[in-house]
């Protein structure tokens, strides 16, 4: 005899079956993905990425096959592609998700690339971020002399605030500047040229500019006479010693106000140097919101850029109406907690003051 209980099970089980087959497999979302190489004009293109289409092609060609990707997917990404996603990060300061969607992949893909590429950048600082050699220091001291007439400069220093996220944790209000926002004091020492010749970028905004310089490898190299009878500019944020000179602060003579003008004017690279760098990368002045060491990497990159920029004559791009920037904080420099040091420091700076503008 037939058990119908049997017939009725084996039954349903077959229906079941048939419903799992007939489901239908997920397919997987693919992105599109454009070219920006083929999309924008060359005046569009360098108002979104910050540089030339050859510059781009140069600065891919820098970082080598290691960015290309490993195996022929079709939807593999680039190694042109990366560094444009990376540069559009740093021309935006936007959410790494939303320039992830620009160029169509996911955030955690975005996330990787981006680290990854800056840090490939950040690694040419010793190749493109130096102190002028022996045999180049006439040089850069002709380019200051053309400026104001201004003898044995080898370059401009100062430092400048970048703006980041509380890093949280119990040392946060280190980074807290006397502006009341969380930043990372960096230091750099430029030419007539506004090409970066030193970058220091580890310190928290409290830090005075003078304790960063102080501290600093190229302070120690100027102390041991590396550099010969070149001195820096500084402002009245450092003290005034035989390797970097400072303005007076009360001129009394003619001579000393002369060379307080010409202080001034020759010192100026190192300002605009600043304008140029913020005005290029966004980033730096909008706020950087990734991880402390991505932050510090991220700034050492834009530094690095900034002089392939000028390597490559590639010009101040054009502002992007789609980036809005805070506005512009002018930051006054004090002495406070500046070590007052004894005449013999100042005796270059006189010695100077009496020969070259008396």
């Amino acid at each position: 005899m037939f058990d119908l209980s049997d017939i009725s099970s084996s039954s349903s089980s077959s229906d079941e079956e048939n419903i799992v087959q007939r489901i239908p497999r997920r397919r997987r979302a693919l992105r599109d993905r454009t070219n920006p190489f083929e999309l924008y004009d060359e005046q569009e293109f360098k108002m979104r990425f910050r540089f030339n289409k050859e510059t781009i092609l140069w600065l891919r060609d820098i970082l080598g096959a290691e960015l290309e990707p490993t195996c022929n997917r079709r939807k593999s990404i680039s190694a042109l592609n990366q560094v444009l996603l990376t540069i559009r990060f740093l021309a935006t300061g936007a959410f790494q998700q939303l320039v992830g969607d620009t160029f169509g992949v996911h955030k955690s893909t975005a996330c990787l690339i981006i680290q990854r590429v800056v840090r490939k950048i950040a690694a040419l600082k010793p190749q493109y971020i130096k102190m002028p050699t022996q045999a180049e220091l006439q040089h850069v001291k002709l380019g200051f002399y053309r400026l104001r007439r201004m003898p044995n400069v080898i370059g401009a220093i100062d430092c400048s605030h970048i703006r980041i996220e509380s890093p949280g944790g119990l040392e946060a209000e280190v980074f807290r500047n006397r502006k009341n926002y969380f930043s990372i004091n960096i230091q750099a020492v430029c030419d007539a040229n506004i090409k970066i010749l030193n970058i220091v970028a580890r310190w928290p905004g409290s830090v005075h500019d003078s304790t960063i310089f102080n501290d600093s490898a190229l302070c120690a190299d100027l102390e041991n006479g590396r550099y010969g009878d070149g001195f820096l500019l500084g402002d009245s944020g450092y003290a005034c010693r035989s390797f970097i000179l400072t303005p007076l602060i009360r001129p009394q003579t003619a001579p000393e106000t002369a060379y307080n003008n010409c202080h001034k004017a020759t010192r100026n690279p190192i300002e605009r140097c600043f304008g140029v760098l913020k005005k290029r990368f966004p980033c730096l002045s909008i706020g950087l919101r990734t991880k402390m060491e991505t932050t510090l990497t991220t700034i050492v990159a834009c530094c690095v850029l900034h002089n392939l920029a000028i390597i490559a004559n590639d010009e101040e791009p054009p502002r992007d109406p789609e980036i809005v920037l805070p506005p512009e904080v002018n930051e006054i420099h004090v002495q406070n907690n500046v070590r007052i040091f004894n005449n013999e420091n100042s005796a270059v700076r006189t010695s100077l003051i009496r020969t070259h503008f008396g």
